[in-house]
């Protein structure tokens, strides 16, 4: 039980994206990012990148930090906002499972120790990277509204996290 609980343990949690530097990702070894897209970056329904965002993608890059879009979400939503950007991304994922995953490991030609995978969700961006032994940062939803199926994943995350916290697992406060 213990062993699995630790499958939706995130190495680190921040408060959002912006809190994680390139000096951040370059004291942990990290050279690449996989982020997911809705409620990470922006709120599911806003359709492109805030100009905070964008200067956030600009840092990254300008510190030879790749990074890749893996969402769940539809080629036409993830695509719409990656490609003005021009942002590496791969829709439809079914994450957790570990292939989305594994190929932009591969896009970005880097290690497993060289990847973390940044979302905000235990059951798809959490889950999938420990499984696919990434290291991983939960980061706050940025909006306080879901979709159908994530607002059904957060019921479970919220029992997830319950357990974890009685049994001292977690690090971090709320």
């Amino acid at each position: 039980m213990l062993h699995l609980l630790k499958l939706f343990l995130p190495e680190e949690y921040v408060k959002s994206v912006f809190d994680i530097t390139p000096q951040f990702l370059k004291e942990r070894g990290i050279k690449g990012v996989i982020t997911d897209l809705d409620n990470t970056l922006v709120e599911w329904d806003r359709p492109s990148a805030t100009p905070q965002l964008k200067e956030w993608f600009q840092q990254l890059e300008e510190s030879g930090i790749e990074v890749t879009i893996v969402s769940n979400n539809h080629d036409k939503r993830v695509r719409l906002f990656s490609e003005p950007l021009g942002i590496p991304f791969i829709p439809k994922a079914r994450k957790p499972m570990g292939v989305a995953f594994r190929k932009a490991m591969k896009a970005m030609n880097l290690k497993k120790e060289e990847v973390v995978v940044v979302g905000d969700q235990l059951l798809t961006d959490v889950l999938g990277g420990n499984r696919t032994g990434l290291k991983t940062i939960l980061v706050v939803p940025v909006a306080s509204t879901d979709g159908f199926w994530t607002r059904f994943n957060r019921k479970i995350e919220r029992r997830i996290l319950a357990t974890l916290k009685r049994k001292g697992m977690l690090h971090w406060e709320e």
